[in-house]
C-alpha cells in the first residue's frame, strides 16, 4: 500500500478495516448510506444551508438577475494530472455560470455510484470537491446520491448544478457578438483533452502535460467589475476553441477570422496532438475560455486576465468583422485562409 493510499484511508471518517472496497448497497439505503452522509459529505461540504438536512436548500435570492446551469461528469479515468472528476464537477458549474457573467453562489452534487466502489476513491473525489468549491467562492448546499449495481456506473458519476447572480447590465451572450470585436484567451489550449488521453492510454512524454481544469469565475468577475463592455464569454471546453467559435459565429450572423501564429499551444501539447492525429483547434480544454469584447477595451482586458493566476497565458487569438457569412476562418502560418468547420463526430470520448 503506497503512502497517499494510506493517508487517505486514515483520514477517511468511515472505517474501512482491512478490505479494499465498501460494498454498498444496491439503492443506496441503509446505515452505510447514512454514515456516507452524515461522516463524509456533511462535514466536508458543511455550511449553514446544508446543515439544516432537508429536502431542499432554502436561501434569499439576491437582488439581480440569476442564472442556472447544470451539468454531468462521467470523465475516465477518475484522476488525471491537474485534477479528477471532483474538481471537474465543481469547475464545470462554476465556468458556466461564469460564461453567463454571474458570480456563481450555490452548487448542487448528485452522486452516482457504483457497488463495490473503494471507499477512499470516494473520499478522495468528495475532498476535492471541498478544495475546488472553496476555491471558487461557492457552497455545495444540497444533493443526493445513489448506488448502482457492479458493472453499471464505472465508478463515479456526478452531475452539479448551479446558480448565481448578475449584478451587473451587460448582456453577455453569442447574438450580442458585434463586428470590431476582438477575441481573447485566457491561456494556452488543449492540455486538457491531451491530458485525459494520455492517462486512459498510458501514454508517456518527455514533459508532464497537467489538465488546465479550474474556476474562472474570479478572472470574470475581474473583467466585469473594470466596466469592460463584454459581449461575450464561452468556455472552450467539448469541441474546443473551433467548435465554440463555429458556434458564436452562426449565433451572430458575422465573420469571425482567427490567426494560427496566435493560438498559444505548448510545443509539447502540439508535439503530442500531431502524434495522434488531434487538432489543438479541436481539443477540449477545461480552464480556458473566449472572451469577445470592442478591441479598443482589449489591452485593458488583456492586462487584467493577465494579473490573475487562471488568465496569466491571455493573448488575442482574432477578431470579428461585419462579413454576412457566419463563417469562421483561420489565417495559416503562410498567409493563406480556410474555413474551419464544426467537428463531425468525438474526438475525444468522456473528457468531462
Amino acid at each position: 500500500m503506497d503512502k497517499l493510499t494510506r493517508d487517505i484511508r486514515m483520514q477517511c471518517p468511515i472505517p474501512i478495516s482491512d478490505y479494499p472496497t465498501v460494498q454498498l448497497a444496491h439503492g443506496g439505503g441503509g446505515m452505510l448510506m447514512h454514515q456516507l452522509i452524515t461522516k463524509m459529505f456533511a462535514p466536508a461540504f458543511d455550511n449553514e444551508l446544508l446543515r439544516t438536512q432537508h429536502d431542499g436548500a432554502v436561501f434569499e435570492v439576491p437582488r439581480g438577475r440569476m442564472a442556472f446551469s447544470t451539468d454531468s461528469y462521467v470523465v475516465s479515468p477518475l484522476f488525471f494530472p491537474g485534477g479528477d472528476i471532483g474538481s471537474l464537477a465543481v469547475n464545470g458549474t462554476v465556468n458556466d455560470l461564469s460564461m453567463c457573467g454571474a458570480r456563481p453562489l450555490y452548487l448542487s452534487v448528485g452522486m452516482i455510484l457504483e457497488e463495490g466502489l473503494p471507499m477512499e476513491t470516494l473520499w478522495r473525489v468528495v475532498q476535492s470537491m471541498k478544495k475546488a468549491a472553496d476555491h471558487a467562492g461557492v457552497a455545495l448546499v444540497t444533493g443526493d446520491t445513489k448506488v448502482v449495481d457492479k458493472g453499471k456506473g464505472d465508478g463515479i458519476f456526478i452531475n452539479t448544478a448551479g446558480v448565481g447572480v448578475i449584478e451587473h447590465d451587460l448582456r453577455i451572450a453569442p447574438d450580442s457578438v458585434m463586428a470590431g470585436d476582438a477575441i481573447l484567451v485566457n491561456g494556452d489550449l488543449a492540455r486538457h483533452g491531451i491530458t485525459i488521453m494520455a492517462s486512459r492510454e498510458g501514454l508517456a512524454f518527455e514533459s508532464r502535460i497537467d489538465s488546465d481544469c479550474a474556476a474562472l469565475n474570479h478572472v470574470v468577475q475581474k473583467l466585469i467589475a473594470d466596466g469592460l463592455d463584454i459581449h461575450c464569454l464561452r468556455d472552450l471546453t467539448r469541441g474546443g476553441l473551433a467548435s465554440a467559435l463555429v458556434e458564436i459565429a452562426e449565433a451572430s450572423s458575422l465573420h469571425i477570422n482567427i490567426k494560427q501564429t496566435d493560438i498559444p499551444v505548448r510545443d509539447d501539447v502540439h508535439g503530442a496532438c500531431e502524434m495522434l492525429g488531434f487538432d489543438p483547434l479541436y481539443v477540449a480544454n477545461e480552464g480556458r475560455m473566449a472572451v469577445f469584447l470592442p478591441e479598443d477595451q482589449a489591452d485593458r482586458a488583456l492586462e487584467i486576465m493577465r494579473g490573475d493566476a487562471e488568465g496569466k497565458g491571455a493573448v488575442k487569438v482574432g477578431s470579428v468583422d461585419s462579413t454576412d457569412s457566419k463563417l469562421v476562418t483561420l489565417t495559416s502560418h503562410i498567409g493563406a485562409n480556410r474555413i474551419v468547420d464544426m467537428l463531425s463526430g468525438e474526438q475525444l470520448p468522456r473528457i468531462c
